[in-house]
C-alpha cells in the first residue's frame, strides 16, 4: 500500500476523510432502508471549519439543501454534516423542510455544536416523508460511532449508498509551508447523473488552514473540470450537492489566491474530485466500462465541455460501447448536434488507438482489434476537431440492460 508520488501530492493509498487532521466519521442503520445497510451517518470536525458548498441547478431542490445553505451562509463554517440514505426528502412540503431543520438541530444538540454549524445532505426515493422516528433514533445512536480511525470512514462510505455497488474514497497529502496538509473526499452517485454543479453527494475534507471564500473559489473551479464532467443517464437529481470543510489544524498560513502554495493545493483538490467523478461514472447503474472522451481542438474550452458531455450522454454512443461496436458514425453524429462551433471537413476520431477517421474522411481499421478494445473496462475515445486551442475531458460509463432493470422498480 504506502504512498504513491504524482505531481506535487502523493496519494495516500490508506487515507480516509478522517485522514485530515481533526475530522470524525461514522454511520449506522437506522431503519429508513429496506436492507440492514447502514442509512444515516456523519463527519465531524473537532473545531469550526472552513466550509464551501455547491449544489444541483433542479429547480426542485430537496429540503436539505436549503438547510445546508442557511447553515454555510450564517459564519462560513460548519462542525458537521449529517446524511441519510434510503429517502431523498425531495418534493415533500413543509413537513419535509421541518423534518429537515429538525434532523440538523437534533444532531446539532446530539454533538453539542450551534444548529447553524450543521450541513444536511438526504439521498434516496423522491417524494416520501422521512420516517423521522426512526432518524431520531439513529441520531442519539450516532454520536457514540463517531470515529477517526479508518473504521468510521468506512461506515460513512456505506451509509451514503444507494444503488452504488461500491464505496468511494480518496486522500492524497502535500507539503505546504513546510507542513503535511491532506485533502480527502468520499462521494455516492451511481443513476441521475447529469451533475450541473457538483455530484449527487461528495464531501471534501482537508486540515489546510483556508478561509471560506478562498474555499469555495477552489470548490466551484475544480468542480468545473471533474463533477460537472460526468454524465451517466442525462438526469441532474433533486439532491446534488457537494460540500468541502476545512479545519486548518495542518498549521500552514492561510491559503489565498496569492499563496506560492495556492495552486498546488487546487491541483490535489482536483485530484480528489476527479477520482471520485470518476467512480461515480464507472459505478453507474447497470455500468460495464468506463467512457472517457477527450475533446482538442475546439473554439474554447467551454465549447469542448459541451462537445464531451454531449458525446459521453449520448445512448447511441453508449449503447455502441456496451456492444463492443466501433460505431464512429454515432460519435461523429453527437458532435454535430453538440450546438458548438465545428469544421465538419476537419474532424480526426480514435477509439483507444484506433483511427477511425481522420479530416473528417474515415479510414479503413482492424475491426477484430477494435471489437477486442472495446471488450476492455475502460474505453477511450479521442476527438480532434482542429478548429482552436479549447480541450476538455469527461467520463461517463455504458448503456446496458441491467440499468433499464434498475431503475423499472427503483421505487418498489
Amino acid at each position: 500500500m504506502g504512498q504513491q508520488k504524482t505531481a506535487s501530492y502523493r496519494i495516500e493509498a490508506e487515507g480516509s476523510i478522517t485522514t485530515p487532521k481533526g475530522f470524525a466519521a461514522g454511520g449506522l442503520h437506522c431503519g429508513l432502508k429496506k436492507t440492514t445497510r447502514h442509512d444515516l451517518g456523519a463527519i465531524v470536525c473537532e473545531v469550526p471549519a472552513a466550509a464551501a458548498g455547491v449544489y444541483t441547478t433542479n429547480l426542485f431542490q430537496a429540503a436539505p439543501l436549503q438547510v445546508t445553505r442557511e447553515s454555510l451562509a450564517a459564519t462560513g463554517k460548519l462542525r458537521a454534516v449529517l446524511v441519510n440514505s434510503g429517502n431523498a426528502n425531495a418534493c415533500t412540503g413543509k413537513q419535509g423542510e421541518d423534518d429537515a431543520y429538525a434532523m440538523r438541530d437534533e444532531f446539532a444538540a446530539a454533538i453539542g455544536v450551534a444548529r447553524e454549524e450543521v450541513a444536511v445532505a438526504s439521498t434516496g426515493v423522491i417524494g416520501e416523508l422521512l420516517k423521522m422516528d426512526r432518524v431520531r433514533s439513529g441520531i442519539a445512536e450516532l454520536p457514540a460511532r463517531l470515529t477517526s480511525a479508518e473504521q468510521g470512514a468506512e461506515d460513512f462510505c456505506q451509509a451514503i449508498l444507494t444503488t452504488d455497488l461500491v464505496k468511494k474514497m480518496v486522500c492524497v497529502s502535500l507539503e505546504i509551508d513546510g507542513r503535511t496538509v491532506h485533502v480527502a473526499g468520499a462521494a455516492k452517485g451511481s443513476g441521475m447523473i447529469h451533475p450541473n454543479m457538483a455530484t449527487m453527494l461528495g464531501f471534501v475534507t482537508t486540515d489546510a488552514s483556508i478561509d471560506s471564500e478562498a474555499l469555495q473559489q477552489a470548490l466551484r473551479d475544480v468542480t468545473d473540470l471533474t463533477f460537472n464532467m460526468i454524465t451517466v443517464d442525462g438526469d441532474t437529481s433533486t439532491n446534488d450537492m457537494l460540500v468541502a470543510m476545512a479545519s486548518g489544524l495542518a498549521g500552514n498560513e492561510s491559503l489565498t489566491q496569492t499563496h506560492p502554495d495556492y495552486a498546488a493545493f487546487v491541483e490535489a483538490l482536483r485530484y480528489v474530485c476527479e477520482v471520485l467523478a470518476q467512480a461515480i461514472a464507472r459505478d453507474g447503474e447497470g455500468a460495464t466500462k468506463l467512457v472517457e472522451v477527450q475533446v482538442r481542438g475546439a473554439v474554447s474550452d467551454e465549447s469542448a465541455r459541451r462537445i464531451v458531455k454531449t458525446v459521453i450522454g449520448s445512448s447511441l454512443v453508449k449503447s455502441a460501447v456496451f456492444g463492443a461496436d466501433a460505431n464512429w458514425g454515432r460519435i461523429i453524429a453527437a458532435v454535430g448536434r453538440a450546438g458548438e462551433p465545428v469544421n465538419v471537413d476537419t474532424v480526426d476520431i480514435r477509439i483507444g488507438d484506433i483511427v477511425t477517421l481522420e479530416q473528417s474522411r474515415p479510414l479503413p481499421f482492424d475491426e477484430e482489434a477494435a471489437l477486442e478494445y472495446l471488450k476492455g473496462d475502460t474505453i477511450v475515445i479521442y476527438i480532434d476537431l482542429h478548429h482552436g486551442e479549447g480541450e476538455a475531458v469527461g467520463w461517463g460509463c455504458d448503456l446496458t440492460y441491467d440499468y433499464v432493470r434498475i431503475n423499472a422498480a427503483y421505487r418498489t
